[in-house]
């Protein structure tokens, strides 16, 4: 007992005397983080100071706080935007045929083009004094995921001038001048914009392009100015092949010193007219077939004027920053509206078609091989839509995001595949014929693209989320970092013990509330409601602990190396995901007012997230590379094992009753697949029929019973057997007409397309 007090006063003076602590702690480890932090580049830093710390900072704390959670505010539509969704966004659902824009045409009719410019689709995000519609993100997610839901080719094409390029450059960082020249005709159509950033050697290394901008003097409008010869060779650019106006992204270099001394200025953008001397906008790519406008562009020693730069001379060698804070809201918009609305699309699709088609004399939807698929449809639309809804509102909120925005990026785009494919699965047949009938095929030709574009999902999720997640959002290591690279060394170890010391009860904590919440299955951690969706938040709650304990090992133990052990990163970078993405769930639950009909989607998402976030966890520790510290994360995080599952089969079977009906809990969770009246195509077939066989179930149930008697022949439902009930008098003929009615509509809507010749 006396060794235990002596131990314990040791252990105080340690760690309680300032100077002691100083001396014999955080000095060594001060020593050992110089070596072994992570350099940050400058690309790297400036990608960090570009973002701002929102939930994922929560989620990386080790104790969120829910409370912030929900008293986000509700982003809603506005008076404006819903008359557009409901007004020239049903309109141009009317106009759109998918199957001859992308399979005849190869492109949107001229009429289509024109309703969009004389609409101003392209000016959501331009304000209202230039000519702008100046929507909200959540505004603009909507309208691009409505029109996603009839037609890609069209939603891209509405998507880019509204992401990243000339319009969203110019209304952040543009001079009055330039606002004032380009802004009016980029809202109205006159001007098509496409923004070249991507390269054949630098792709998703986006700071790696070697297109070049040499500070020199030249002509211009017959004077000679100072400006840039430019050189560059750029691919895969959307709209490049009808834009009238080119926004250039290049590396800014002055070997003669024109500008001052600093010879390698960094990169620059610029806004190049397409009509201007030496701008080549080249041939059209073929990205999978779709019909949206993709190309090339190059140019050699074109000249352009300094004041051509975005924002003017002073921005020169600031468009890095400038791009990534943009791609860092673009990221949360665009692509998550397209993953969304295949989410929505599948999930109403599905569900009808789980009700109109038959094997072996029962509706598809009754075999539980189908329902575990349409389990994971629903579940994984439900994860969407409340994650497209969480990351647009803090993008309306003036929130910069970068982590969360990566995370929706490569988990949306891929939740949206694997919703596509699940469909395809259930659909068969139907589903790979393409034709005018065909709802699926175009949907799943076109899921690479999403996972390619904007940063590739490999890169997005190995090098991006946990790669700035860790030093962004932990509480601690980016001012660690920053205090170990103070000059003043003195004033550095100073710094440095406060954030240590700090840092260490933040790791004991940590450490202790996962070992407690393992043992215990969290029943002790807080949650901010009661009822049926409290364990939720207590998992969330001992996972986060996990997250930050585990970080805090990984950095300890890599260091800088951390990096290059990508496995490592990207499995520590899902757990922080899948936190992100069950938040969303449960924020969504309580936006939506704790809808009864809606727990079988929540339960099914927020415990598959957690056991994917689980797994994650496991991974990571039986592939640390350091095994004492490996076995430590173990005893703390799962002693007893990992006990996370995924969702019981009973959830998932709620869930499929819960979409396999008409209802408002199928309404909710589809509601961006907006049938317009007058739409006829392949969706309004399929969920026609649907609506009529449920309509007529009860009728259905009476030929079924009737067979079962006797009174019929067992044989599939058909015009034949229905013209017996009616001779057998188990239905009348106004009874048989509604059911040959229904069973018309369901004729047509399991029919494929076929052609005489191709």
């Amino acid at each position: 007992m006396t060794l235990l007090i002596l131990i314990i006063i040791a252990v105080l003076v340690v760690f309680g005397v300032t100077d002691i602590r100083r001396q014999f702690i955080s000095k060594p480890i001060f020593g050992f983080f110089r070596k072994v932090l992570p350099p940050l580049s400058q690309t790297e830093r400036e990608a960090m100071e570009a973002g701002t710390v929102w939930w994922d900072g929560e989620l990386f704390s080790g104790r969120p706080d829910w409370q912030q959670l929900h008293s986000m505010p509700m982003g809603e539509l506005s008076g404006e935007e819903r008359a557009f969704l409901d007004n020239q966004v049903d309109t141009l659902l009317l106009m759109l045929d998918d199957h001859h824009v992308v399979q005849e045409q190869k492109d949107l009719p001229q009429p289509v083009w024109d309703y969009l410019k004389q609409e101003r689709f392209f000016s959501m995000i331009i304000p209202k004094t230039y000519g702008g519609l100046d929507f909200s993100a959540l505004g603009a997610s909507t309208i691009v995921a409505r029109i996603a839901s009839r037609s890609l080719t069209a939603a891209i094409t509405v998507m880019v001038p509204n992401s990243l390029g000339p319009g969203e450059l110019l209304a952040h960082y543009g001079t009055e001048e330039q606002k004032q020249r380009w802004l009016p005709g980029l809202a109205d159509g006159t001007e098509v914009p496409c923004f070249a950033l991507t390269g054949p050697e630098a792709g998703s290394d986006a700071g790696a392009i070697p297109d070049s901008g040499v500070v020199c003097m030249g002509e211009h409008d017959g004077k000679e100015v100072l400006g840039l010869r430019l050189n560059w060779d750029k691919r895969y650019i959307t709209l490049a092949p009808v834009a009238t106006v080119l926004g250039l992204a290049f590396k800014m270099r002055d070997p003669d010193g024109l500008l001052g001394d600093t010879k390698e200025i960094g990169i620059t953008c610029a806004l190049i007219p397409a009509s201007h001397p030496g701008v080549e906008l080249g041939n059209r790519h073929n990205p999978l077939n779709m019909a949206f406008m993709n190309g090339t562009t190059r140019g050699e020693d074109v000249f352009i004027p300094m004041e051509w730069i975005i924002g003017g001379p002073d921005y020169a060698g600031r468009g890095w920053r400038m791009l990534v804070e943009c791609l860092s809201a673009g990221r949360g918009i665009s692509l998550p509206a397209l993953a969304t609305a295949a989410g929505h699309v599948a999930t109403r699709t599905t569900s009808a078609y789980c009700g109109v088609r038959q094997q072996f004399g029962v509706n598809i939807g009754q075999f539980e091989g189908v329902q575990e698929a349409m389990a994971r449809i629903a579940g994984n639309t439900y994860l969407l839509e409340a994650a497209r809804k969480m990351t647009v509102g803090a993008i309306d909120m003036n929130q910069k995001p970068s982590v969360v925005t990566a995370i929706a990026k490569y988990h949306m785009t891929e939740l949206g595949r694997s919703i596509v494919n699940d469909a395809m699965d259930i659909h068969g047949g139907k589903g790979i014929q393409l034709g005018p009938k065909n709802y699926l095929g175009n949907m799943y030709l076109a899921q690479p693209v999403s996972i390619t574009v904007e940063g590739a999902n490999i890169l997005t999720r190995n090098l991006m989320i946990f790669g700035q997640g860790a030093t962004r959002c932990h509480p601690y290591v980016l001012s660690e970092m920053e205090a170990v690279a103070m000059e003043d060394k003195d004033q550095a170890l100073k710094v440095f013990d406060g954030l240590l010391l700090s840092h260490m009860l933040y790791g004991a904590r940590n450490g202790l509330n996962s070992l407690v919440g393992a043992l215990t299955g969290a029943r002790l951690n807080s949650a901010p409601v009661a009822g049926e969706t409290a364990r939720h938040y207590r998992n969330l709650s001992r996972l986060s602990a996990n997250l930050a304990l585990m970080s805090d090992l990984a950095m300890a133990a890599l260091g800088g190396g951390l990096k290059q052990k990508e496995m490592i990163s990207a499995r520590l970078g899902d757990v922080l995901s899948q936190l992100y993405l069950a938040s969303a769930a449960l924020r969504h639950f309580e936006s939506e007012g704790r809808q009864h009909g809606d727990l079988p989607l929540l339960h099914y998402s927020v415990e598959k997230c957690c056991y994917e976030a689980a797994k994650a966890m496991e991974e990571v520790i039986r592939n640390f590379p350091n095994r004492p510290l490996g076995w430590l994360a173990k005893a703390l995080i799962f002693p007893i094992g990992n006990h996370f599952h995924m969702p019981s089969d009973d959830t998932a079977k709620a869930v499929c009753e819960a979409v396999s009906k008409p209802g408002v809990v199928r309404e909710r969770i589809t509601h961006l697949c907006h049938m317009p009246e007058g739409l006829e195509d392949g969706i309004s077939e399929v969920e026609k029929a649907f609506l009529a066989l449920h309509e007529q179930a009860p009728l259905m149930k009476t030929l079924k019973q009737a067979m079962r008697s006797g009174a019929l022949p067992k044989q599939a439902i058909s015009p034949a057997l229905i013209a017996k009930a009616v001779e057998a008098e188990v239905l009348t003929e106004s009874q048989s007409e509604s059911l040959l009615s229904a069973w018309t509509l369901r004729t047509a809507a399991i029919h494929v397309d076929e052609f005489a010749t191709l």
